[in-house]
């Protein structure tokens, strides 16, 4: 992997979490329920693709070890919480129940993938 591939792809997971931290809170408080509803399509279809789904897409994975959007969103937004003074023991329980739903979901997929 060379230099500009990998600053494609740090941008590229950077631009997700920013997104969703810049933008899904505004189209919540603007149109309510069915705002978190277009922000999930268009917000996430958007920025999967531009990551994934055009042939020159920044994220560039190599190797047998695959690693989903979610995994950027959920760091990039739990770092954002942490340094806008969020705090960490809060947050535990849930960070718990999605490595346990991470674990649970890989084997699922596991056994037929």
């Amino acid at each position: 992997m060379n230099i500009g591939i990998a600053a494609a792809t740090i941008v590229g997971g950077f631009v997700f979490p920013f997104t969703i931290r810049m933008m899904w809170g505004k189209m919540v408080e603007n149109w309510g329920a069915i705002g978190g509803w277009m922000a999930a399509a268009f917000i996430v279809g958007t920025v999967w693709t531009m990551n994934h789904g055009i042939p020159n897409s920044m994220i560039h994975q190599s190797g047998g070890a695959w690693i989903d959007m979610a995994w950027s969103a959920g760091v990039g937004v739990f770092v954002a919480s942490v340094l806008t003074g969020g705090k960490i023991s809060k947050s535990l329980t849930n960070i718990f129940a999605a490595v346990v739903g991470g674990v649970l979901g890989g084997f699922i997929l596991s056994l037929f993938l």
